[in-house]
């Protein structure tokens, strides 16, 4: 459909007149709590996108990649090379490889007590917790005690949590949540392994 010059200025208008009432309303600073989770692929890769712009900034990132530890990861090797950059790496790969309940545990308790760490310590801006909702899906850790922690965050501090199956209680204390969903895979619809740069 063709749209005329003179309906296409006044559509930008309106939707220009629209965002900037928006951004007048938009007054309040804060610290944001953000989830990504869903069983899309990309929850990571958004997580340390923002972590990027925090390094872009000079300000100073913690990371716990839960989970994933046995993996190698290219992000963990950039992020990680930045003086500005604390990245702890905790578990020995996903939970059906490790199969054994109890280490599962203790290295969430481990990677829980790094994050704890990073949230009380006022010189961190933003806090990842890569694939913890994986870790709150099993009860690997208590919910009520990492909600806890999370509402009595640094009021400038942004955590950022990623995984899917976040519980419900996370999705309603979080500031801002995306339910990544799949439409379509490689790997799931065209057996396509996973390739470097894309999903390592």
């Amino acid at each position: 459909m063709k749209t005329d010059p003179e309906s296409h200025k006044r559509m930008t208008q309106r939707h220009k007149e629209g965002f900037e009432k928006k951004k007048a309303a938009a007054q309040k600073e804060k610290g944001l709590l953000i989830v990504y989770t869903g069983t899309g692929k990309g929850k990571s890769t958004a997580a340390f996108g923002m972590g990027l712009r925090i390094l872009g900034h000079q300000m100073k990132l913690g990371v716990v990649q839960f989970i994933k530890g046995a993996l190698h990861s290219a992000e963990r090797q950039v992020l990680g090379s930045n003086p500005n950059c604390d990245f702890h790496v905790v578990g020995a790969g996903y939970t059906w490889d490790t199969q054994d309940r109890a280490a599962d545990m203790k290295t969430a308790a481990n990677g829980w007590a790094e994050a704890v760490r990073m949230i009380n310590d006022p010189s961190y801006d933003m806090v990842i917790l890569d694939e913890l909702n994986i870790v709150l899906k099993y009860q690997y850790l208590d919910l009520a005690e990492v909600i806890e922690v999370f509402g009595k965050r640094r009021e400038m501090l942004h955590i950022v949590v990623t995984g899917r199956h976040a519980p419900e209680g996370l999705i309603a204390l979080a500031d801002l949540v995306s339910d990544i969903r799949p439409v379509k895979h490689p790997y799931q619809e065209q057996g396509i392994k996973a390739q470097k740069g894309v999903e390592f």
